[in-house]
C-alpha cells in the first residue's frame, strides 16, 4: 500500500523537495536548540534562546505600552521585565513584520527586517570565521569560532546597554580606545540611548563617574585597592559580591562577581542617572534595592566647589564648609547654601625660587578629590610622596594611592592646583593639604581651643553636677532633721505643722536684724520676716534665759496648734536648732501683735 503513494511523486520532484525540507529542518532544529545558534541558523519573532540553566532568555519583546515596536533583547527569565541587553536600541522593528536573527557564514550576527530583508543591526565582528552563537548562564551572548580553540569573536558583554551583570566590565582598553560603559534608556518604555552615562574614568586613579550629557554628576571616588574611596560600604557586602579593578596594558576596568549562593544581582542606570544595585528575591519574586547612588546631597559632584568640604551629618542646614586654611569665595552665597565658587586660601603659599616654608595638614576621613588633575606613582612610599609634593609648588595635596596592608598606605597620588568634590565618609582616607607656614600657628591655637574648651565645659558641668548633688544632700538632710525634730516635739500627736529650717528663719529676719524686731518680753523677742519670698510672718524667738525647755516648748506648740479661732493668731510652724527655739505665726499688720503674742498667749502658757 505504501508503493502507490510514493509513486505519486516523480523522482525529480523528490529531488527538488528534499533539499528544501532539509533546510527547514536544520533551521527548525537551530531555533529550538536551548542556547545555541549554529552557522546559518536563525530565530524569528516568537522564538527564543534560553541559557543552559534557564537563567536568561534571548528573544523579541515590546516595552510596556509600546506594542508597535519590537526589539531583540536578553532578559532575566524569571522576570521578563528585567531586560539586561538590547541589540537594536536605535532601530526598533515594526510589529507588522517579523524580525529574524541569523548567524551568517562568517560568524556575524544580523538582525533582519522580515518584511524588507534589510539589516537593522549587526554584530560588526572584525574577525570572520565559521562560528556559533551561544547564550551563557551569565547573560552573555557569545559568538565564537566553530573550530580550533573556540576563540570569542564577539560578545554582548562588550556592548552594555543600561545594565551591568556579574562578570561584565566597566572601563576601557587603553591600546584600542574601546570603552565599556552603561547608557540609560531614554524612558522607562524606550530602550533608545538616553542622556545619562556611567563610565570608568581612567585618568589619575580609576574612578566610576556618572554623566548627564557633558556634565559630571557623581563620582564614587578613586579606587584605593579595597573599595572606591567614597563608597566604603562596598566592604560590608563582600560576602555577596567581590569587587576588583583590573589595571593592565590592554585593560583598565571595574568588575564585580557574585559569590556562590548569592542572590542574582544587577546594576541598572536609570533614565535620570541614578545607579541602583538590585537583588532578586525568588520567594517574593521582586527586585529589592540593595544600594543606590547618589545617596545624598554631598554626593552631588562638586557640591561645595573648589577646596570645599561637604558634611551630610552636620547639625546645621549648611552642608558645606572650607578645608582648614581656606575661606568662602562668596560668603553671602555660602550662607544661602550655595557653594558660590567654593573656597580660596586665607594666606598665599610661600613657595618659589627653590625654597618653601609650607607644610601639610591632614584632613581625615574623606572621599578623595577628583583625580583628573593628578599624577600617580603606585611604587612610591607615602614619605616619598610628601617630599615630591613639597618640591613642586603646583602640588596642593597628596594621599596614599593604595590602603591595602594597613598603616598609612602606599603609592602616591598628588593633586595639582585645586581640589574638588571632597566629602566626609565613614572609613574615609587621609588627605594631606598644603598650607602656608603661618596657618599652622592658627591651627595650633585652634587645636588648643578644641582640646581646652571641651575639657573646660566638662569641668564646669561636673562642678555644677557636684553642687547640685551637695544641695540635694543638704536638702534631704534638712528634711530628715526636720522629721526628727517633728517626732521629738510632737511625738504621736497627728498635727499638720511644718518645721522650718533655722537657716530659712535667719534669712527671713535678715539675721534677726533690729529693724525687723516687732517687740520683746520676758520670753524673748518677736521679729517680722518674709518666708518663701511672699509670705509675711511673725517669728517668736525664745531667749535662752527664759527657762523653757524642750518639754515646755512642746506643750506650747501642741496647745496653740490645736486652738483654732478667728480671734486667735494662727501658728504656722516651729523650729528647734541647738538651744534655739522659735515659733512662726501669721503676721497681722492691721491688729496689735502685742495683744495676740504678749497678752493672749501669756494666759495660755505659764512660760510666756
Amino acid at each position: 500500500m505504501e508503493a502507490p503513494t510514493i509513486n505519486r511523486f516523480p523522482n525529480q520532484h523528490l529531488a527538488m523537495i528534499f533539499p528544501v525540507l532539509l533546510i527547514f529542518l536544520r533551521a527548525s532544529a537551530a531555533a529550538v536548540a536551548s542556547d545555541t545558534l549554529n552557522t546559518g541558523g536563525n530565530i524569528t519573532d516568537g522564538e527564543t534562546l534560553v541559557s543552559a540553566a534557564g537563567s536568561f532568555t534571548l528573544g523579541f519583546f515590546s516595552p510596556t505600552g509600546v506594542p508597535a515596536k519590537r526589539y531583540l533583547g536578553i532578559w532575566f527569565t524569571a522576570s521578563p521585565d528585567a531586560v539586561c541587553w538590547v541589540a537594536n536600541r536605535d532601530t526598533p522593528l515594526s510589529n507588522t513584520t517579523s524580525g529574524v536573527l541569523e548567524i551568517a557564514a562568517m560568524g556575524i550576527l544580523r538582525l533582519l527586517d522580515g518584511g524588507s530583508g534589510q539589516t537593522t543591526w549587526s554584530s560588526n565582528t572584525t574577525r570572520s570565521a565559521p562560528a556559533v552563537a551561544q547564550l551563557l548562564d551569565t547573560g552573555n551572548l557569545v559568538v565564537r569560532e566553530q573550530s580550533g580553540g573556540g576563540d570569542v569573536l564577539w560578545q554582548s558583554f562588550d556592548h552594555p546597554s543600561n545594565t551591568l551583570l556579574a562578570g561584565m566590565r566597566l572601563g576601557m582598553d587603553p591600546q584600542t580606545g574601546a570603552e565599556w560603559s552603561l547608557t540609560s534608556w531614554r524612558a522607562p518604555n524606550d530602550p533608545a540611548p538616553g542622556d545619562c552615562r556611567r563610565a570608568l574614568d581612567t585618568r589619575g586613579l580609576p574612578d566610576c563617574v556618572s554623566w548627564q550629557g557633558g556634565v559630571k554628576k557623581y563620582r564614587t571616588g578613586p579606587w584605593n585597592g579595597l573599595w572606591f574611596s567614597g563608597v566604603p560600604e562596598m566592604a560590608s557586602y563582600s560576602e555577596l559580591f567581590s569587587n576588583e579593578v583590573v589595571v593592565r596594558a590592554d585593560e583598565v576596568a571595574y568588575i564585580f562577581n557574585a559569590t556562590a549562593g548569592a542572590p542574582f544581582s544587577r546594576l541598572v542606570l536609570s533614565e535620570v542617572g541614578v545607579l541602583q544595585r538590585l537583588a532578586w528575591d525568588p520567594a517574593s519574586r521582586v527586585w529589592n534595592i540593595f544600594a543606590q547612588a547618589p545617596r545624598d546631597v554631598c554626593d552631588d559632584y562638586a557640591m561645595c566647589g573648589a577646596f570645599g568640604l561637604c558634611n551630610v551629618n552636620t547639625a546645621s542646614t549648611l552642608f558645606c564648609s572650607c578645608i582648614a586654611g581656606f575661606g568662602p569665595v562668596n560668603p553671602s552665597q555660602w550662607s544661602m547654601r550655595e557653594s558660590g565658587g567654593g573656597c580660596r586660601r586665607n594666606v598665599p603659599l610661600e613657595c618659589g625660587n627653590g625654597t618653601t616654608t609650607d607644610g601639610f595638614m591632614v584632613v581625615r576621613g574623606v572621599k578623595l578629590p577628583d583625580t583628573d588633575n593628578t599624577t600617580v606613582d603606585r611604587s612610591a612610599t607615602l614619605d616619598q610622596c610628601r617630599a615630591r609634593c613639597f618640591a613642586n609648588c603646583s602640588c596642593v595635596a597628596y594621599a596614599a594611592a593604595d590602603i591595602r596592608g594597613g598603616g598609612a598606605g602606599s603609592g602616591c597620588v598628588m593633586w595639582m592646583n585645586y581640589l574638588v568634590d571632597v566629602r566626609y565618609v565613614d572609613k574615609g582616607q587621609d588627605l594631606y593639604v598644603r598650607l602656608a607656614k603661618s596657618e599652622f600657628a592658627k591651627e595650633k591655637r585652634m587645636d588648643v581651643a578644641r582640646i581646652v574648651l571641651p575639657i573646660l565645659a566638662s569641668v564646669l558641668a561636673l562642678t555644677a553636677a557636684c553642687l547640685y548633688l551637695v544641695w540635694i544632700c543638704r536638702l534631704r538632710g534638712q528634711r530628715r532633721n526636720n522629721n526628727a525634730q517633728k517626732k521629738e516635739i510632737l511625738g504621736d500627736e497627728n498635727l499638720e505643722l511644718p518645721f522650718v529650717s533655722f537657716g530659712d528663719i535667719v534669712t527671713a529676719t535678715n539675721n534677726f536684724s533690729e529693724a525687723n524686731m516687732l517687740g520683746q518680753g520676758g520670753f524673748g523677742k518677736v521679729y517680722k520676716g518674709m518666708l518663701d519670698e511672699s509670705k509675711e510672718v511673725a517669728i517668736k524667738r525664745l531667749c535662752q534665759s527664759s527657762g523653757q525647755g524642750v518639754e515646755e516648748f512642746t506643750n506650747e506648740v501642741v496647745l496653740i496648734a490645736k486652738l483654732q479661732h478667728r480671734n486667735l493668731v494662727r501658728l504656722l510652724g516651729c523650729c528647734i536648732h541647738g538651744d534655739e527655739k522659735l515659733l512662726i505665726y501669721e503676721y497681722l499688720p492691721n491688729k496689735s501683735l502685742d495683744s495676740f503674742i504678749f497678752g493672749m498667749f501669756q494666759s495660755l502658757s505659764p512660760l510666756i
